[in-house]
């Protein structure tokens, strides 16, 4: 029957774009360079081993690429890797147990004299920054209990001493002076961070920039300032004080808590500073601007304010942007929909660009390459979004009598994709996720709703507290845009998260359950009650002035928990998360399935063996994979 024949077409295309899913997850990738004093080598992480690892080769320019040397450590994933300044030493985040909790390690390039240095199961540690003599590295471990502060510390990798370098409630080192005096910290809850200057010497600390409400800060450094300048040193910042968008703000300073008066140097209408770096000199700046969604960079001399954008950028997104010492090259992450993250070389002074990893080969299948789609919520505010249209099915026919035997057309399906943050944003990177949805026939819409960065200071605070519902409204009118444009039928959306997305998925579902007709929720919070006593300390003090402070605002928090609306859930739910979350903890997609579970309604869970809030294995990812198309397509059919 031609019912019969879709159905079997359907589950066809299904287990051949889950396949799909799961081959573009082993297509391995690298990030995160960094660069020898010389900059002729490099260490990084890939996971072209199915987990992130770190990595050391030589960087050749015009040649091919020598095979890069593994430095293992242990079997837990890797965050990050830093090469101290002077060359001896490896400093290496790693994931403890594949969870949230940090390692910080050192290892010698070869791979020889490795320590664990900080952090275990039951203390996270941060790596911070190197010292400018490349002797000791900076880790700082937040705090373990509600109200305690975190410490920052010096620690030799030699003998692994520790010298007090800093106490704050939310402390990250961002830089350190060459005479170690002065150390640049950023503190601050999620939207308000500022950065401030201490004097170790007279204990003192000053803030490099107003304390305006809704201004942010998150990089900063110093530099030896310009000739034109009175000042020693300067302190580079890319904040949004008194600007609409993150801009580059440059602040004289020196010892003794002196202050010259600060400069706006470079801020766009049209984009975001996202990533900046100088080299030692602090002649030439390194500017990767983020334009909705796509990168764009420029080198700036700080002696004579010339701009020099950068051509022919080799991908669409820029990742972990290192400049050399000596500022005669760049190394980078790009990637794109159509190609996982690689590393890239720039030469400054040519402007051209040579390959220095590369990536597996990859399925001999098109994919998609989204668009950017813009459209506006119900209260007029613009939303963006990617759109991954469907891949169209070849046309079958059994032959014959059109009338009898054609397979009908399939229903136009869809899937809106909520990433997580909320101060998140969704690009144009590379997807299995929605690669592998849009060939099963569903079109994938990815956007951006109120709170995502990438926007500017008004639009990514036009969710907090009680603003959240308008967020939610924007999901809504997500579903409204496809259905509204025929993307998809009215019955036949679905919607899915991870992380703040997650929540918003549950919100969703539970709050309007007319709307979608099945959903995936990905490690998101159920209840912000559980949620707050439940998480690590450090990223519940982080979090009150996004979502709500636990006590003060403990009614609009209850309010907008999706707990509260559970029984109201119509739709079929897969609820997905990793054993060993404690950002999120597990409890969170424990009550939502219980709930469910007990009034029969259909609910899937699917448990990630040792990871955390972060899927890094790719055995993980790609089951992950595998279970969303089958779950979509089965209930969106």
């Amino acid at each position: 029957m031609p019912g019969g024949a879709t159905h079997l077409a359907s589950s066809a295309t299904a287990r051949q774009a889950a396949d799909l899913g799961e081959r573009l997850v082993a297509a391995w990738g690298s990030w995160g360079p960094t660069m020898t004093r010389n900059a002729r080598r490099v260490a990084f992480v890939s996971d072209r081993h199915g987990s992130p690892e770190v990595f050391v080769q030589d960087v050749v320019v015009d040649a091919e690429a020598p095979d890069p040397v593994r430095i293992r450590l242990t079997d837990d994933p890797v965050i990050r890797v830093t090469w101290s300044s002077d060359g001896e030493w490896l400093a290496v985040a790693i994931a403890t147990d594949g969870g949230v909790k940090q390692q910080v390690w050192v290892v010698r390039p070869d791979g020889s004299d490795a320590a664990q240095i900080a952090g275990s199961r039951w203390q996270h540690a941060e790596l911070g920054p190197w010292s400018r003599s490349g002797h000791r590295v900076v880790i700082t471990l937040p705090s373990t209990e509600a109200e305690q502060p975190a410490r920052s510390y010096l620690v030799d990798p030699v003998s692994g001493d520790r010298d007090d370098l800093a106490v704050g409630e939310l402390i990250h080192v961002l830089d350190l002076s060459v005479e170690e005096r002065l150390v640049v910290l950023r503190d601050g809850q999620r939207g308000h961070e500022f950065v401030v200057v201490v004097d170790r010497l007279t204990d003192e600390s000053h803030a490099l920039f107003s304390d305006e409400p809704d201004s942010s800060a998150e990089i900063a450094f110093l530099r030896p300032a310009p000739a034109s300048e009175t000042s020693p040193l300067v302190a580079y910042v890319a904040t949004e004080d008194g600007l609409p968008r993150r801009g580059l703000v440059a602040q004289p300073v020196g010892p003794h808590g002196w202050r010259g008066e600060p400069r706006r140097i470079l801020a766009r209408d049209d984009a975001e500073l996202e990533y900046l770096d100088a080299d030692d000199a602090g002649r030439t700046l390194l500017l990767v601007w983020n334009v909705d969604g796509r990168s764009e960079l420029d080198l700036l001399n700080t002696h004579d304010a010339s701009r020099t954008p950068v051509p022919d950028l080799p991908g669409h997104v820029v990742t972990d942007p290192v400049l050399s010492r000596d500022g005669r090259s760049v190394l980078l992450a790009v990637e794109g929909p159509l190609r996982p993250r690689e590393l890239w070389r720039l030469d400054t002074n040519a402007l051209t660009w040579s390959r220095v990893t590369g990536v597996p080969e990859l399925p001999d299948v098109p994919l998609v390459e989204p668009t950017l789609e813009r459209f506006a919520a119900r209260d007029g505010l613009e939303i963006t979004g990617w759109l991954y249209r469907a891949v169209e099915p070849a046309a079958s026919s059994t032959g014959g009598d059109p009338g009898a035997g054609a397979v009908p057309p399939e229903p136009r399906r869809a899937l809106v994709h909520l990433h997580g943050g909320p101060e998140s944003q969704e690009r144009p990177t590379f997807s299995p996720q929605h690669q592998a949805l849009a060939s099963a026939g569903i079109t994938v819409f990815a956007p951006n709703i109120r709170g995502s960065s990438g926007y500017g200071r008004d639009f990514v605070h036009a969710d907090d507290l009680g603003l959240r519902w308008n967020a939610l409204s924007d999901v809504v009118d997500c579903a409204r845009f496809l259905v509204s444009n025929g993307y998809a039928d009215r019955s036949r959306v679905a919607v899915e998260g991870r992380s703040y997305g997650g929540y918003a998925t549950l919100a969703s579902l539970a709050f309007t359950p007319d709307v979608f007709a099945a959903g995936v929720a990905v490690c998101g919070m159920s209840d912000f009650a559980t949620f707050y006593r439940d998480t690590e300390p450090w990223i519940a003090a982080a979090a009150a002035t996004k979502y709500g402070h636990p006590v003060d605002d403990a009614a609009l928090l209850d309010s907008l928990s999706p707990m509260r609306a559970i029984d109201d859930v119509t739709a079929p739910l897969l609820v997905v998360h990793g054993e060993l979350d404690t950002n999120v903890p597990i409890g969170e997609a424990h009550q939502v399935v219980e709930a469910l579970t007990a009034r029969s309604h259909d609910v899937e869970y699917l448990e990630l063996a040792g990871e955390g809030h972060e899927y890094r294995r790719a055995a993980s990812r790609a089951e992950l994979v595998r279970r969303m198309v089958a779950f979509v397509t089965e209930h969106l059919a």
